[in-house]
């Protein structure tokens, strides 16, 4: 854990919420953000101006009816803003570095246009925690990569994948690949990185099924 990172037990009691479709944030994972609309840019100043947390929520499926603000899941990921950048046409670029899920309790009223919610830290505090992975299946991890890599005509440097500590391998892949929102939250909630190994596991061999891709002799090479 940073010296700059809360420690569990001065976490707030309530954060603001930026609901983003299909990103995703994980412990320790860095996100890069360029904030334009009016109310995020709010939210941004406001967080600049206090601990520096925000946190990344995914909004759940609705239907194109719905005009009000979209309701989310009630899982999410707290992040510490460690950089940013005005630019001359107004926006902000961030980076979000991960810090620890937590669960809704209570939306609050609007604030400055922006959203925020009570926040329930209690069953995340190992998440301020390295992960070491142990129980971690990499052999079938990189067998689907390198299925899933061929099928997208995607070049990966092997050696370097295989060098990357499991931790920093399993969420920098679970926050990248163009997985669906409820698959990007069924990574954020699994329990472990042991779990979230498996889950991404099998969200990759999935997609080289519905590309047509050959998980079996196609992974050996």
């Amino acid at each position: 854990m940073s010296h700059f990172d809360a420690s569990f037990e001065d976490l707030p009691a309530s954060v603001p919420i930026f609901p983003l479709t299909g990103v995703l944030l994980l412990p320790r994972g860095m996100l890069p953000l360029n904030i334009f609309e009016p109310r995020y840019l709010n939210m941004v100043k406001d967080a600049l101006a206090g601990d520096r947390l925000i946190a990344m929520a995914q909004p759940c499926q609705k239907s194109a009816a719905v005009k009000c603000d979209p309701p989310v899941y009630p899982i999410c990921c707290a992040g510490r803003i460690t950089a940013f950048e005005e630019t001359d046409d107004g926006r902000i670029l961030i980076s979000l570095k991960g810090l620890s899920r937590f669960r809704i309790s209570e939306e609050l009223a609007t604030t400055r246009g922006y959203r925020r919610v009570m926040a329930d830290w209690q069953d995340f505090e190992g998440d301020l925690h390295v992960d070491e992975g142990d129980g971690v299946d990499r052999d079938a991890l990189f067998k689907s990569l390198k299925a899933y890599f061929a099928a997208q005509g995607i070049q990966a440097s092997w050696e370097a994948l295989c060098e990357t500590p499991n931790e920093r391998l399993i969420n920098s892949l679970a926050m990248i690949c163009p997985f669906a929102p409820p698959e990007k939250q069924a990574l954020l909630e699994a329990t472990n990185l042991a779990d979230r190994a498996r889950v991404l596991t099998t969200l990759v061999e999935m997609a080289v099924l519905d590309t047509g891709g050959d998980g079996g002799e196609k992974s050996k090479q």
